[in-house]
């Protein structure tokens, strides 16, 4: 890629996005938070300790290198995506929660989103040399996931006409970006895509299923409903990929930190609908032998 366009092109076309994610939240949203903590706070368990923990296990096990240890946290502490609510919607979850989920996400990776990627530099790097996240670029992050969530929020509260009108063209300029973004950062890397695929490919694959699956069981055994557990498990499962790689791609400047995102975004939808579709077979399985069972 070009550098103006990494440099000023792709923050630009993420603070859009960023500001689109903002034109669906409301204070509201953050409030409501207070009337299902439970849930609230085992899909911040999942997402922020037991995934990390995850990643971090699978860049061990299957001896990733570097870069891509280091893409794969990074992704990990990437926040939900925002199109967790439209899976939600398909596939009978809880999209207030999901809305909240995201809400109070997108704060929260701001500040542990540069905590989790220090880490894993400090740890898989050779004393952190070939990349780095320091204040300033911490900084950056924070004003790349925040200051446009805001700004979009601000927009839905005093123009809430306008909204309207921006919400879809928002959401389709999200998915041409991220169709964008993952051919760009694999057309920079194309002299070594296939080994990357051959390198990571099994890693993002995993961390996909044990994303959904973490989000949907781990809320259903500590007693979260069937809708709840399914908006944690597409908060979870769909990661905003799009941030992953911006931020790999601008603040790290570095495309292969940005290819774990970018392989795993090529799965991700494809995972989460089919395990959407078997927990709705599943379910109304459940209800028909309830309902034949003789009494």
């Amino acid at each position: 890629m070009d550098s103006g366009i990494i440099t000023i092109l792709l923050p630009l076309a993420l603070a859009i996005i960023m500001v689109g994610l903002g034109l669906e939240l409301t204070p509201r949203d953050f409030s409501r938070v207070g009337k299902h903590p439970k849930a609230v706070l085992i899909a911040l368990f999942c997402q922020l300790v037991l995934l990390v923990g995850i990643a971090f296990v699978i860049c061990k096990v299957l001896a990733l290198p570097p870069l891509l240890a280091v893409g794969l946290m990074l992704l990990a502490a990437s926040p939900g995506g925002s199109t967790a609510n439209l899976f939600s919607y398909l596939f009978k979850g809880d999209i207030a929660l999901n809305i909240s989920l995201t809400a109070i996400n997108s704060v929260i990776a701001a500040f542990t989103l540069p905590l989790i990627v220090n880490f894993s530099i400090q740890y898989f790097m050779n004393d952190g040399q070939q990349i780095s996240l320091q204040f300033s670029k911490i900084l950056q992050v924070f004003s790349i996931i925040i200051v446009p969530v805001c700004m979009g929020m601000l927009i839905r509260h005093f123009a809430p006409h306008l909204t309207e009108k921006l919400n879809k063209p928002l959401r389709i300029f999200a998915v041409l970006f991220l169709i964008l973004i993952i051919v760009g950062a694999i057309i920079k890397e194309s002299h070594q895509i296939m080994s990357y695929i051959t390198q990571v490919g099994l890693a993002t694959v995993i961390f996909c299923i044990c994303s959904l699956m973490i989000g949907y069981f781990v809320p259903r055994l500590l007693g979260i409903n069937s809708a709840q557990a399914r908006a944690c498990a597409f908060e979870i499962g769909i990661h905003n990929s799009t941030l992953a790689m911006t931020i790999a791609l601008t603040v790290m400047a570095n495309s292969a930190v940005a290819m774990p995102a970018a392989i795993y975004s090529i799965f991700m939808y494809v995972f989460a609908a089919i395990f959407g579709t078997l927990l709705n077979r599943f379910s109304r399985d459940d209800v028909s032998s309830r309902t034949t069972s003789p009494t």
